[in-house]
């Protein structure tokens, strides 16, 4: 999971013309709120948390560095990500109230209860110099 996050942000920060804009005007629930994420004097710290958004949280997990937090952020972008396309009980064109979004969210929850970063990550070494100390 952390490869596909980091690269679905890295390709979004490398491409000056990538908006998240045309994904925030089209949503079918809570269409105002989004509609204002994409607003003139929205749309670049949205476009700036999106991109880097993703690209930590994949780093994060690729390195087993503060998994949990980035488990919090991940589940954060997933519903902001799944809310847009939901037509109760529809999500997107082909999924029936589960979706690719839904899937990500319950592997972050198992990352973030299970403390997945202690065990071969960054997170471990970290917590192995600290008991030394």
């Amino acid at each position: 999971m952390g490869v596909l996050f980091f690269y679905a942000g890295i390709t979004k920060v490398m491409n000056p013309n990538w908006s998240a804009a045309g994904y925030l005007n089209n949503a079918k629930t809570f269409p105002g709120l989004y509609q204002w994420f994409a607003s003139a004097g929205n749309i670049g710290w949205i476009n700036f948390v999106n991109e880097w958004g993703l690209t930590l949280v994949g780093a994060a997990l690729i390195f087993g560095l503060l998994v949990r937090w980035a488990s919090i952020g991940g589940i954060f972008l997933m519903i902001l990500y799944y809310l847009p396309i939901l037509q109760f009980p529809i999500v997107g064109e082909h999924s029936y109230i589960v979706d690719e979004h839904i899937v990500y969210i319950l592997a972050f929850l198992i990352f973030f209860t299970s403390n997945a970063g202690t065990f071969w990550g960054l997170d471990s070494w970290f917590k192995k110099r600290r008991q030394k100390r």
